[in-house]
């Protein structure tokens, strides 16, 4: 097991990974290696977050991106880190959320393996988790009422990928 994970690593430190060098790997192979993600935006503060987590080493460093005033990303999967930077930089141009990833996942040349949540400053969210995804991966957005203030709303999308069940 830790050959197949120190292998693991090192294929992802070093090379470009494909999706069919991970699908050629036993399931046993992620026994924990579970990654989730959330983004928010709070209407009635004009607040903005992104969280991750995950058992891949220093995840934090190029998962969660957030610009006050902007918007918050979280790229995951089989992480294109430019998508932090370059979705960022599309909404402080004045693009919604919706328009910086569709930029972004036309630019990209594997769109398919990507895992990505965008939520700009007036809330506007966009997802996208591709067809070739690490197994199981997949999102879900929604909305939320400000119960402590009763005005506002909360939107939300929610990320994971290496999930043991498709339902989770």
């Amino acid at each position: 097991m830790k050959t197949i994970a120190i292998s693991l690593l090192a294929l992802f430190m070093f090379s470009t990974v494909t999706h069919s060098q991970i699908s050629k790997l036993k399931p046993q192979a992620f026994p924990i290696a579970h990654t989730y993600s959330i983004i928010a935006y709070d209407s009635s503060s004009n607040q903005m977050g992104v969280a991750v987590q995950s058992h891949w080493f220093s995840v934090g460093s190029i998962v969660p991106w957030a610009e006050p005033g902007v918007g918050v990303v979280a790229t995951q999967s089989l992480v294109e880190v430019s998508y932090g930077p370059l979705g960022l930089e599309l909404m402080r141009g004045g693009k919604t959320a919706e328009q910086a990833l569709n930029a972004l996942l036309a630019a990209d040349t594997t769109p398919e393996v990507r895992q990505v949540a965008m939520i700009d400053v007036n809330g506007n969210i966009a997802v996208h988790t591709g067809k070739k995804c690490i197994p199981e991966a997949g999102h879900i957005t929604g909305k939320a009422d400000n119960i402590s203030t009763g005005t506002g709303q909360t939107v939300y999308s929610c990320q994971a990928n290496l999930m043991t069940l498709p339902t989770v």
